[in-house]
């Protein structure tokens, strides 16, 4: 039996339509990759999902009974056996196995690339930028990586505790990155490890855009910044907080995020004077001068 390369895991919630059409994917490009595992979990989804991934043989399924948010990849980490792990939604696919071989084998010649950020686009070809990723067409470090694709060596992740399970939902991303530079890793954005991601964070609903990005961010910041840089970019990201909440009728649940992410507990581990540099991308993201007079 071939010694697993990469586990592909991707995380499923009551959208039956979306996992039939990424697993039918999947099941193609790997069908003679025995290297290859496929790893679906479903959080606890009501729609005939976990039945539905039962049904494939190919496929190790593993059913949980409630919704836990990224939390419910962790079973599936935990499981993969493979050197590396593909992360994926169940809305995103590889658009070819080519991709994904020449990063693999770009981070087996480097032992220091702890992640491949892969370039997102939508089925039409149309890229799906975010500050996470650099603007270039060009292989290239990058500050960060979007979650619905991107390759990250397995003892790594194993390493940092998978995904940070209490933030549910957004900026688990930046978490995971932060600690692999922390450790001495790069990320390494390809442009030519193309995953197609068939759905948009637009659509989802305007209290979850408003409470865990405000709640996470402040927990991030608090944990990784160093004052009084942590006091400028809490003020920064309350206002900002507060201004996307104006605008989506949420302010409830803003005061809400507001007040967890500023009452819970967190281990501080800051970031050198160095990576925050680096990592500049976060800063301006949640800089209220940088986003108000666009500042680059």
């Amino acid at each position: 039996m071939a010694k697993t390369k990469l586990s592909i895991i991707f995380l499923n919630y009551n959208r039956i339509a979306e996992t039939r059409q990424t697993t039918l994917h999947l099941l193609q490009q790997c069908a003679d990759r025995p290297e290859f595992e496929i790893i679906a979990i479903d959080n606890g989804s009501i729609d005939g999902t976990a039945d539905f991934l039962q049904q494939q043989t190919r496929i190790r399924s593993i059913l949980l009974q409630d919704n836990t948010g990224i939390a419910g990849y962790r079973p599936g980490f935990s499981a993969a056996t493979g050197e590396y792990i593909l992360v994926l939604d169940d809305d995103s696919c590889p658009k070819d196995i080519s991709g994904i071989d020449a990063a693999l084998q770009r981070m087996d010649t480097n032992p220091l690339i702890g992640i491949t950020a892969c370039h997102i686009e939508t089925p039409d070809g149309t890229q799906q930028w975010s500050w996470h990723l650099p603007k270039t067409k060009q292989l290239s470090s990058s500050p960060f990586f979007i979650g619905c694709g991107f390759i990250i060596r397995r003892d790594l992740f194993q390493k940092i505790d998978w995904y940070p399970d209490e933030f549910f939902l957004y900026q688990n991303e930046i978490d995971v990155s932060f600690k692999v530079r922390q450790l001495g890793f790069s990320i390494i954005y390809d442009p030519n490890c193309i995953i197609v991601h068939r759905g948009t964070p637009n659509q989802r609903p305007g209290w979850r855009r408003v409470f865990y990005p405000t709640r996470n961010t402040l927990w991030l910041i608090r944990r990784y910044y160093p004052k009084p840089m942590a006091w400028y970019l809490l003020i920064s990201r309350l206002m900002i907080g507060l201004y996307r909440a104006i605008s989506f009728g949420e302010t409830t649940c803003y005061f809400q995020a507001v007040r967890e992410g500023l009452s819970r507990p967190v281990s501080q581990t800051p970031l050198s004077h160095n990576l925050c540099k680096e990592l500049s991308a976060f800063w301006k993201q949640n800089s209220i001068f940088h986003q108000i007079f666009k500042l680059t």
